[in-house]
């Protein structure tokens, strides 16, 4: 059985104002989670577009914008057809939890609805496991890029 969340957790050397921007604003999404931009209508119901030069571009709807301290959004793997309204079956959900931890901000990401994925059981789990991956690699770029945005402020 495939687990159904992957959670993680970073410690960002910047305000929790400022990780707000970085996790809600297109502009920021599109250069640390996608690297060829995104489109993110901030509020809920609001559609979102995510996209990658290697993976493609994927879908999602905003859930939750509780600033500066939640936002969730629920997105669809790759394999959808462009144009899939993401909902429960074909997506999953992601929120940001934002905590305060001295000067710096404590971001904590949990992904859900794996074992809801209207998929076969291996491929729920390799959906998972490249999400376990790539998480690891996104908040890692999410450090960096918020490290580059301190130095050009």
């Amino acid at each position: 059985m495939v687990s159904d969340q992957i959670e993680r957790e970073v410690l960002i050397d910047a305000p929790v104002e400022r990780v707000w921007s970085l996790v809600t604003e297109a502009e920021h999404v599109g250069r640390w989670f996608g690297d060829a931009g995104a489109e993110i209508d901030l509020r809920p119901g609001g559609a979102m577009v995510m996209r990658w030069s290697e993976h493609g571009t994927s879908h999602g709807r905003v859930e939750a914008v509780e600033p500066p301290h939640r936002f969730a959004y629920r997105w669809a793997p790759f394999s959808h057809p462009l144009g899939d309204e993401p909902v429960e079956g074909n997506s999953t959900l992601v929120e940001f939890t934002l905590t305060a931890d001295g000067d710096g901000t404590l971001l904590k990401v949990r992904e859900t609805g794996f074992a809801d994925l209207a998929l076969t059981a291996p491929e729920q789990t390799a959906a998972h496991e490249g999400n376990t991956r790539g998480w690891r690699m996104e908040l890692d770029d999410l450090v960096a890029y918020a490290k580059q945005q301190s130095a050009v402020r």
